[in-house]
């Protein structure tokens, strides 16, 4: 993204996050260095989009302890989620079926500039700001591998348009946008082929190896990535039924039923983070 990122190292010990309906997830640990891709696994309904928010800043943790950067979390929240963004992660960040690609892009930049940058930037004269504001999306667009020649209209096609593949560059690109130090991205890989899949995972490799430290919650782990995996905390109550694990079931009533389960999840860490507090 116009040259590299200085990424920020991630560690944990011990952390956890109770809510309302339990433990989300408990007892994560592991240190990754700057620039890292860490990817997040584990069965569905384990906490992995609540681990991935805790660790961007975004939900505070209640027991054990991070560190971004250097940054202690949950005390510093408001210090990581200044260097982290999030991307792909449904209730939080999802895209507006209605607006075209280039609306997404340009609310995203005057975001950045109000919020993001410093009151001297947004002083600067209005030509300037515009080359800005062009330059930062046209290196969010190519660091997301996001053509929009590629695209049915161009920069006015609606995002209801988009395939799948295209919605989650467009989400990383807005992520990007903000040159985060720590970029975190929800459901990688949910309902993409194994190609598209292959596509994404090179995709965030690039980020990562351009500096940016990258945390990816998936349901199948690519080769070379830290591993983060979470899993159940505690045994079901009776009577309570139990997701199947069993990832050597391949048919497709169960990939769906698994990746229906997988946005399931989604809904309830957006509720958890509603709760929780969010950035």
């Amino acid at each position: 993204m116009g040259g590299t990122v200085a990424g920020v190292g991630v560690t944990a010990l011990g952390l956890g996050l109770e809510g309302p309906r339990g433990w989300a997830f408990r007892g994560v640990s592991f240190e990754a260095e700057p620039g890292s891709l860490i990817t997040i696994e584990g069965p569905s309904g384990t906490g992995r989009t609540c681990l991935l928010l805790a660790l961007t800043g975004r939900m505070k943790s209640t027991e054990g302890t991070a560190t971004v950067g250097g940054t202690a979390l949950p005390k510093r929240m408001a210090a990581v989620r200044r260097v982290s963004a999030v991307a792909h992660v449904p209730g939080v960040t999802d895209l507006e079926p209605a607006l075209t690609v280039a609306e997404h892009l340009h609310e995203r930049a005057l975001l950045q500039r109000r919020f993001g940058d410093s009151l001297r930037g947004l002083l600067r004269p209005r030509a300037e700001r515009k080359s800005e504001e062009r330059l930062r999306i046209d290196a969010a667009l190519k660091a997301a591998g996001l053509d929009l020649a590629s695209l049915p209209k161009g920069s006015r096609t609606a995002v209801r348009d988009l395939e799948r593949p295209e919605a989650l560059r467009l989400s990383l690109a807005l992520a990007l946008i903000g040159r985060p130090r720590l970029l975190g991205v929800d459901d990688t890989d949910l309902k993409l082929s194994d190609a598209e899949r292959g596509e994404i995972w090179a995709l965030l490799k690039s980020v990562a190896e351009n500096g940016t430290t990258v945390v990816a919650v998936c349901s199948e782990v690519p080769a070379g990535t830290v591993v983060v995996s979470t899993g159940p905390t505690e045994p079901a109550e009776p009577g309570e039924p139990t997701e199947p694990t069993d990832a050597t079931d391949e048919s497709p009533a169960s990939r769906d039923a698994q990746e229906d389960v997988q946005e399931s999840d989604g809904k309830e860490a957006a509720d958890a983070l509603a709760e929780a507090g969010r950035a």
